[in-house]
């Protein structure tokens, strides 16, 4: 049986568009991992919309999960997805403004993972970059979630906002 010219031309146009969005993706979406640390393993302080928080070497907001005992993390493995435990390969440093007596690792979800003033330390997946803060005060696995001070109680405040600007005159005496 005879192809047409037309039909072997989309076939294998068909066939490297395939190829070329499985080379543009890097493979499979198995391959993705959601964002951990386990080096380097800092916590360190940084100021953000909540004031002084604690943050991972890249500037990542750590939290707390208030459902968490102390130096138990009890967050389900489903959450564990949305909430990666801050892992350490090694020995965990302590930047300025953090307390070293109060880091401690735990075994959690099957893996180390950092513990502050007791609290197992997590990462928020909507967090994107440096200092971003947008786990705080959500409501998610059963407990809220906050980001943790350098004294290592919960930062219970909502993101501050900065005040519009004043709006300019226009020039119309009402």
């Amino acid at each position: 049986m005879k192809r047409s010219p037309l039909i072997s031309t989309l076939t294998i146009l068909v066939a490297g568009v395939v190829v070329l969005t499985i080379a543009a993706s890097g493979g499979s979406a198995s391959q993705r991992k959601p964002p951990s640390a386990t080096a380097p393993s800092a916590v360190s302080v940084k100021r953000t919309s909540l004031g002084s928080t604690l943050v991972d070497a890249h500037g990542r907001t750590l939290y707390l999960f208030r459902a968490d005992r102390p130096n138990r993390s009890t967050l389900s493995r489903a959450g564990f997805a949305v909430w990666p435990a801050f892992g350490s390969s090694g020995t965990p440093q302590a930047t300025a403004g953090v307390s070293a007596a109060h880091i401690a690792t735990i075994r959690s979800d099957g893996r180390r993972q950092l513990t502050y003033y007791g609290h197992p330390l997590y990462y928020y997946v909507g967090d994107k970059g440096s200092g971003e803060t947008k786990g705080q005060g959500l409501s998610e696995f059963g407990a809220l979630w906050y980001a943790l001070s350098p004294n290592g109680h919960a930062v219970t405040s909502a993101p501050v906002t900065p005040a519009p600007a004043p709006a300019e005159p226009s020039g119309y005496g009402y």
